[in-house]
C-alpha cells in the first residue's frame, strides 16, 4: 500500500493485551521449565492469532501487540551492545502504582549487530497481505537518550560519553543501521514511541524554560539525526505519551510548552497524540505542526474500560480541525493496550470493544 496510506483513519498505538497463555509461557522461561524456543512457539501462536483479529476488526495495520517484549521500550535497548539491566528494586513513580521496569544502563559504547525486532518484524511482515500493512513500533532515540541520562544512569554513562554530543552521534548510527535493517526485510510504516515529552511539561517539572527549551532541542537533534536520509517510501511517525503502565500514567501537561520543536522540527511524517483527558490541554498547540504532517488523535482511553460517548468524540475532532485541517487528522487510541507486559486494567474482548468503537467513529467522521 502507498507511503499516503499510513497512517490510518482509524489506527491503532501497536501494542496488545497479552494473552494468559502467553503469560504463562513467559513465567514457565524464567522458572526454567521451558526452552526458549517452546517460548517463540507460544509466541508465534499468539501473533498468528492476534493479527487474524486486527484483520477481522477491519484495520489496515497490523503489528505483533508487542507480545515477544516485556516492555514498550527497554527490550529495544537490549539490543544494543554496550547495554545491561536487571530487574528492579524500586521502580519509577506512575500516579498510584510503582512501575516495575528492569534498571538499565551502558556498560560500554553503544553499537548494534543483528538487532532481534529485525526478525520479529519479518515475522509480521510474512502475515500482510493486499488490505494490511506491518507496523514496527520501537522507542524513539530520544528515549534512548534520556533512560542514559536520568540521575542514577549519568554517572556511569560518562564514563563512556564524556559530551550528550557523542552520546547522540552513537545512538543515530546505531538507530540508522536498524533502521536500514528492517527497510531491508520489507518496513514501510516505522513509530517511534516517545515519553521524553511528557516529562518535558510534566505539571511540577523542575526544569527552568530555558532548561525545557535546551532538552527539546536535544531531543529534536537526535531523532531527527537518527531518520535522517531515510528512504522516501518508508513512514516515520512518532507517539507522544505520557506513560502507560497498568492503566497508571507518569506525567500531566500541554503541549503548548514544546509545540515549536515538537511539531514544527521533528522530520516525522506524523504524531500519534494522547488526548484522552483534561491532562493534555488544549488542540491549539496543533496549529504548531508544520509541513503536510499528519496528526492521529489519541480520543479513546486504553487505560479504562468505559466506552466514551460517540458524538463528544467526533465534537472533540471537529474541534482539533480548527487549528490543522480534518483531512490530515486521523483517529486512534491514546496508547498501547499493554506497554508493559502487565497490560492495562480491561479485558480483551473490551479492548476490542474500544478499537471498534474507533473504527466506527472514524468511518462517520471521514466515511
Amino acid at each position: 500500500m502507498a507511503k499516503q496510506h499510513a497512517p490510518f483513519r482509524y489506527d491503532y498505538v501497536g501494542s496488545f493485551l497479552r494473552p494468559e497463555k502467553l503469560k504463562e509461557a513467559r513465567k514457565a522461561l524464567e522458572e526454567g521449565k521451558i526452552t526458549a524456543e517452546e517460548l517463540k512457539a507460544v509466541e508465534d501462536e499468539a501473533i498468528r492469532d492476534l493479527v487474524k483479529k486486527q484483520k477481522e476488526a477491519g484495520y489496515h495495520v497490523i503489528t505483533d501487540g508487542e507480545f515477544r517484549r516485556s516492555t514498550w521500550h527497554l527490550d529495544f535497548m537490549w539490543g544494543f551492545e554496550g547495554v545491561a539491566h536487571k530487574k528492579t528494586e524500586q521502580g519509577i513513580a506512575f500516579q498510584g502504582e510503582d512501575a516495575m521496569l528492569d534498571d538499565t544502563w551502558l556498560t560500554g559504547k553503544i553499537r548494534v549487530g543483528t538487532h532481534p525486532f529485525v526478525e520479529h518484524f519479518r515475522f509480521v511482515k510474512a502475515l500482510e497481505d493486499e488490505h494490511t500493512v506491518a507496523k514496527q513500533t520501537i522507542p524513539a532515540p530520544a528515549q534512548f537518550f534520556a533512560q542514559m541520562l536520568i540521575p542514577g544512569n549519568l554517572e556511569q554513562t560518562r564514563k563512556f560519553y564524556k559530551t550528550d554530543e557523542e552520546l547522540m552521534e552513537d545512538i543515530a548510527e546505531g538507530y540508522r543501521k536498524v533502521i536500514r535493517n528492517l527497510y531491508d526485510a520489507g518496513c514501510r510504516n516505522l513509530q517511534l514511541d516517545d515519553c521524553t515529552w511528557g516529562l518535558l511539561v510534566a505539571e511540577g517539572f523542575a526544569g527552568s524554560r530555558e532548561e525545557i527549551q535546551e532538552s527539546a532541542e536535544k531531543f529534536v537533534k537526535v531523532n531527527n539525526l537518527a531518520i535522517q536520509n531515510q528512504p522516501e517510501d518508508l513512514v516515520i511517525t512518532t507517539h507522544v505519551c505520557r506513560g502507560n503502565y497498568h492503566s497508571a500514567y507518569f506525567s500531566s501537561g500541554a503541549y503548548d510548552p514544546i509545540a515549536k520543536p515538537l511539531f514544527g522540527e521533528e522530520q516525522v511524517d506524523a504524531f500519534y497524540l494522547e488526548y484522552d483527558d483534561e491532562r493534555s490541554g488544549s488542540f491549539a498547540p496543533l496549529a504548531e505542526v508544520t509541513g503536510e504532517k499528519k496528526v492521529v488523535l489519541g480520543l479513546i482511553t486504553t487505560k479504562s474500560p468505559v466506552l466514551e460517548e460517540k458524538e463528544e468524540v467526533k465534537k472533540r475532532i471537529y474541534e482539533a480541525a480548527k487549528y490543522i485541517p480534518l483531512d490530515r487528522l486521523y483517529l486512534s487510541p491514546q496508547c498501547g493496550f499493554a506497554s508493559c507486559e502487565i497490560g492495562n486494567k480491561l479485558t480483551e474482548e473490551e479492548q476490542w470493544a474500544k478499537l471498534a468503537l474507533v473504527k466506527e467513529i472514524a468511518e462517520e467522521v471521514w466515511g
